[in-house]
């Protein structure tokens, strides 16, 4: 089973893909960084473009997205749900089921705890082998949903 995991996000939606055996096997992961100076659109279709692309080359049995929660400001959660709805189109065109985890859930399978701060995510992610030096937050969450759902799937089945 391959798993795609995604954390949302307008100017950069970060992205994993592991391989589910008996164990979690991380594959690659990375960043779709959008220019601040394109239209909504346009970086909505860059994102969408580049997703249907890693979903082409590595064909995932299972999409899992951090789902959105809450944020302060309201222009932040609109472009973070259009950004969503692109994931959800794709994963329906191309017949990929979708699963949501909340950040308290991924903090809360990865971590231990719920309430972890993204240095503790950070260092379990870095624990369970994972190189994260270089990577950034969004990048760093979309491997941490990943793993968090590889833990979820095991304990499911």
């Amino acid at each position: 089973m391959k798993i795609l995991s995604i954390d949302s996000g307008l100017e950069r939606t970060g992205y994993a893909i592991f391989e589910k055996a008996q164990k979690p096997i991380y594959v690659a992961s990375g960043l779709i960084k959008t220019p601040k100076t394109a239209s909504v659109p346009t970086r909505l279709k860059q994102i969408y473009d580049e997703l249907e692309s890693i979903i082409t080359h590595h064909a995932p049995n299972l999409i899992v997205v951090e789902q959105l929660f809450m944020f302060k400001n309201q222009k932040t959660v609109i472009v973070v749900a259009q950004s969503q709805g692109v994931v959800q189109l794709l994963a329906a065109q191309k017949a990929i089921p979708l699963e949501f985890l909340t950040p308290l859930q991924i903090k809360q399978i990865v971590t231990g705890y719920g309430n972890a701060d993204k240095k503790s995510v950070e260092k379990m992610v870095a624990l369970s082998g994972i190189d994260v030096s270089g990577k950034i937050d969004d990048e760093i969450d979309a491997i941490a949903a990943g793993l968090a759902c590889c833990y979820l799937q095991k304990n499911l089945l």
